[in-house]
């Protein structure tokens, strides 16, 4: 009896683990990818797929066959966003970031060890980046807005990160070693904002800044992606400034929401 617990918390870790992997893409993912990033087996996998298909938590796509998110998941998400209003509170700075910038804005929120980015709109200029999307999920610390809400975070935690970086930060880890993340942080710290020089893709620039919670902790980030040429040093005061502006307006109305 005393196992059961343990099995069926075990059981809810891996369904959890599934649905985090199938959203972090609007496409899904296939089978083989949800084996590969779960580290379970592939009967397993397809078990416990199966399942959530039944309750409508997950779909397959029958062109693709890769695995998405399900109508249960929608409504879900429809009830959970009256508690939390962000839509409501960060688009405003989203779409006045993009139309003064030109650049795609996002807004992101702390999940754990990860940042996960739930808004984003487009800017104007016609060359974009296409590293961020909605679900798109980085180890925190990585990309600018991970950055950002890591620099702001009490000096222990940051420490406790940094003392497993390689593992926490994976794949990314061989672009952002942990003398150039700490030096990024350093960066962020002294001028409020993040520059994310092309590190998780060659090319691809951003930069971020921290939207802070009711005790006065980094919980969100709001970030700005673009290709280099539009990122360069001369603008990324500007870029900076609207930055922590908006992510200012945006603490204290999420400070202020009941």
């Amino acid at each position: 009896m005393t196992s059961l617990p343990v099995q069926g918390a075990q059981v809810v870790s891996r369904v959890a683990s599934l649905l985090r992997i199938v959203g972090r893409k609007p496409e899904g993912s296939p089978l083989v990818e949800l084996v590969r990033e779960s580290g379970l087996t592939r009967p397993t996998v397809h078990r416990l797929l199966s399942s959530l298909a039944s309750e409508g938590l997950l779909d397959q796509d029958p062109v693709s066959g890769n695995w998405v998110l399900g109508p249960e998941i929608l409504l879900m998400g429809s009830v959970a966003s009256a508690r939390f209003p962000l839509e409501d509170i960060a688009r405003p700075s989203l779409r006045r970031l993009a139309e003064e910038t030109g650049e795609s804005a996002f807004f992101s929120i702390r999940r754990g060890a990860e940042t996960v980015c739930l808004l984003r709109e487009e800017g104007s200029f016609p060359v974009r980046s296409f590293v961020l999307h909605e679900g798109v999920r980085f180890p925190i610390g990585v990309a600018s807005a991970g950055t950002a809400i890591m620099a702001f975070l009490p000096e222990a935690e940051q420490e406790e990160l940094l003392a497993g970086w390689t593992a926490h930060a994976g794949t990314f880890a061989a672009a952002h070693t942990e003398a150039l993340v700490r030096e990024n942080l350093a960066k962020t710290r002294q001028t409020g904002y993040s520059v994310n020089p092309g590190l998780v893709l060659e090319g691809s620039w951003g930069m971020g800044a921290a939207v802070f919670d009711q005790r006065g902790r980094p919980a969100w980030a709001l970030s700005l992606t673009g290709i280099e040429p539009r990122f360069r040093t001369e603008r990324q005061e500007m870029l900076g400034r609207l930055l922590m502006d908006e992510a200012h307006r945006i603490s204290t109305l999420l400070q202020g929401a009941k």
